[in-house]
Order: C-alpha cells, then structure tokens, then sequence
C-alpha cells in the first residue's frame, strides 16, 4: 500500500507572474491526510480557499487557472507539475497575489524548492485512479488520449509538430513520470513563444517584464538572444504544462497519455473527464452507485413530485458554487403525450424547470439549516439551443454566481452527449418555507 505524503517543512518563494507582471509570494506549507492540494489567496479581505481540481478551473487562454467566485489564481501548472512529480497528495499554497510566481518561466525552481523542504509519510492511502477504459479528447487536428498501460505509473508521449515553423520542427517525447526522470529530462524547460505571439502579448499589456532573455521567444532561426536548453526543449515543455494539468484530476493517474498537438484547453477537457471517471468510480465502490444523491435524498431536500420533480440524481457537488445532476429523458414522460404524439419533443420550459430545481439543490446545501426554500424569481439569456428526445441523457449544471441572505443567482447549462441543448441565468428568491 502507498502512503499519501505532505512535505515536512513550509517554504517560499517570489517571483512576478508569467503573464500579470505583478509581484506575488508564495508559502507551502505541509497539510493532514487527504486534504489534498488547496491553494489559499491571502491577499484578499478574507483568504480564500480553492482546491486544485478539475471543477474549479477558470477559462483562460494559454495557461491554466483555479477559481471560486471571483478569485481566481492564474497560472497554476508549473507549480503543479512540480507537485506531482515529487508524488506530494496534500499541501497548502499561500499566494498573496493573482498569479503564481514564474521565475524562469519553467517548473525547476518549485521543484528544487519542494524537494529541500522534504517528504513527510502520512497514515492514508495515497489515492490513484487507474486509466482502464480510452479516453480520448480532440479539437481540429490536436488530440489527446489517456490510455490503458500495463506499468503502474504514468507514461507520456507528445508530439509536437510546428512542421512549418523552422525554429521548432517536430518534435516527439516520451517519458515515464518518476521524480528522478522530472527533475533530469523536463523540470528546466521552459515556456515558449513565437516572435508574432510575444509582440502581440506585449501589445495586450500582457508579460511586459520579460524580454527574450528571460523567455524563450523564437523566430524561424530558433531562440532570440537566448539558447535551448535542450534540443528539444519546446516539447519538454508542452509535458510540464500537461502534467501540470493532469494534477487537477485529484489523484495519482496511472496509464498511458498521447497527446498530438495538445494545449492547457484539451489538457483541461481530459482533466475534467478522468475527474469525472474516478468520482464515479469511487462512489460506486462504496454506495453501490455513482450518485452524490439519488432520486430519494432529492425528494427530501425538493418540494417538487411527481410528475413535476425533473432531477434523478446529482453526480457532481462543490460546496455550494457547483453541482452537476442528470435527468434521463424516456417516452414514458407524461409530456410526451401531447407535446408532440408524432415528433416526441421534450418542452423547453421543462429543460429550464429542470435546471431550475438542479440550482435549487446547489443552493440548499446552504439553506439546509435556515428552514429557506430556493424560489424562482427571474430567468435571463434563456436559449434553447437543440430538441431533446426520448433516450437522451440530459447533463445539468448549475454554478453560483452571488448567494446573499434573501437571494441567489447562479448559470445554468444542459447538455446531450457534450451538446449544448440549453442555458441560462437564474435568479432566486430565498423564503421562510412556511411563509409559501
């Protein structure tokens, strides 16, 4: 049985952020058992927590980003590379600022920082998802799969290909993680960028503190008053940007990852997927189904019933700024009867009730010990975007955007086989139930 680990003594760093150019200090500090990797910004009126994992990540372009409410953290994935190379499961990150310090724009000095602070064992099993069935993630010709591998460990190959770029070519890796293999072959390589990229960051205000001395900035002869650090090192990097990612999945993965071409955008997609996979996998093995609630503990936090009550179970909760549930959709529906008997539609008003109640379940984890309901108060930007059919599966999400005293408001989204068929913005008024 592998142990989890924490580090044994705290440790610091300071560095301007990658992108932001703003100042920021950073703390790790050791954390208990199965806490996991939490990110804390100290900086704000009063720190907020956010846990690295694949719900919490915020759209960003080029760089990845965990984020709750309206605090975020930018540029989080050389840090967590170093992290999960060292095979640390629970650690605190203190950062006083928006945005990880970046001192060379690689993962090196975190590395080297968490290695001198040293490894504590702790009394729990280290938790690991074992890949077992493909996943496979794309987005024009870009691609990448996680894979069965009979090696209890994670293994990478990527390809690179700027085939019509001369100073970067194609290039192709493969490594199997270990934290000897990080630190030798991938922790020193370092971020990159073509010359057209660079001027038109710094045109957006974006990275005004680096020139190419400090980044590698790369024209069609290679780098710009700079050098390789290894021949290949552009391709090293795009590995640290993704094992940095595939940290978000809150697990040790073992298998077998390809990428072709692959960014922070479809590295994210699969982190949000083997997250997913493992929950359920998880729950599963100790309830016997893959429900954070099932149909009878909604029907007591809902007032809703038959044939009114449009929510079967909730697989995915956070707190309560993120729940995911699921409406199986039959032509056992009362609806269906005359809506329509021919062309079996499912009502849009329906779909929007649906993720309505899924909302009201988000913010009941709140009101749970007010003696409040959640009611409907406003809905806006509603679009319906797709029919829903008998046999689809509607995936409901709801996130909160404010939650006060007395209202909520959250974004809603439903989806079929990844489509988007609806969405969303709700408003709630929150009321004494014996007021209704």
């Amino acid at each position: 049985m592998k142990l989890q680990k924490t580090i044994a003594n705290p440790a610091g760093l300071s560095g301007k952020g990658l992108f932001g150019s703003k100042d920021a200090s950073v703390v790790f500090r050791s954390a208990p058992a199965d806490s996991g990797i939490v990110f804390v910004r100290t900086d704000v009126s009063e720190p907020v927590r956010i846990k690295a994992i694949a719900p919490n990540i915020g759209e960003r372009t080029r760089r990845t980003t965990l984020k709750k409410g309206p605090v975020s953290i930018e540029t989080v994935e050389h840090c967590l590379a170093a992290v999960n190379a060292l095979e640390i499961d629970n650690i605190t990150i203190e950062i006083d600022g928006p945005e990880m310090p970046s001192p060379d724009s690689s993962s090196a000095d975190y590395f080297r920082l968490l290695s001198n602070a040293g490894a504590v064992e702790q009394q729990s099993p280290r938790c690991e998802f074992t890949i077992t069935e493909p996943v496979i993630i794309t987005a024009g010709d870009a691609s990448v799969y996680a894979l069965p591998y009979p090696d209890e460990t994670l293994n990478i190959t990527y390809d690179l290909d700027y085939g019509g770029h001369t100073g970067i070519g194609r290039q192709i890796y493969s490594c199997r993680l270990t934290p000897e293999t990080f630190e030798k072959n991938l922790a020193r390589a370092r971020t990159f960028l073509l010359e057209i990229e660079a001027k038109q960051f710094q045109a957006r205000g974006m990275g005004t503190h680096l020139s190419p001395r400090d980044i590698l900035v790369i024209d069609s002869d290679g780098p710009i008053k700079n050098s390789y650090r290894f021949p290949d090192e552009c391709v090293r990097h795009k590995i640290v940007d993704l094992i940095g990612d595939l940290t978000l999945v809150g697990r040790r993965i073992l298998g077998r990852i390809v990428s072709y071409k692959s960014g922070h955008s479809l590295n994210q997609q699969l982190a949000h997927k083997l997250y997913e996979a493992a929950e359920r996998k998880e729950r599963t093995a100790k309830f016997g189904t893959d429900a954070l609630l099932d149909i009878r503990q909604i029907a007591k936090i809902l007032p809703h019933r038959y044939p009114f009550l449009l929510v079967d179970k909730v697989i995915e909760l956070e707190s309560d700024n993120f729940i995911k549930g699921i409406k199986n959709v039959t032509f056992n529906e009362h609806f269906f009867q005359g809506h329509f008997p021919g062309t079996p539609i499912m009502p849009g008003v329906l779909i929007v009730e649906a993720m309505a109640q899924l909302a009201g379940l988000l913010f009941a984890q709140r009101l749970e010990h007010t003696g409040k309901l959640a009611v409907l108060l406003s809905m806006d930007g509603v679009k319906l975007r797709k029919a829903v059919v008998p046999g689809d599966q509607l995936i409901l999400t709801a996130e909160a955007v404010k939650s006060h005293t007395r209202t909520a408001h959250c974004k809603c989204k439903a989806t079929v086989a990844e489509s988007v068929v609806a969405e969303c913005e709700i408003k709630f008024m929150l009321v004494d139930s014996d007021k209704l």
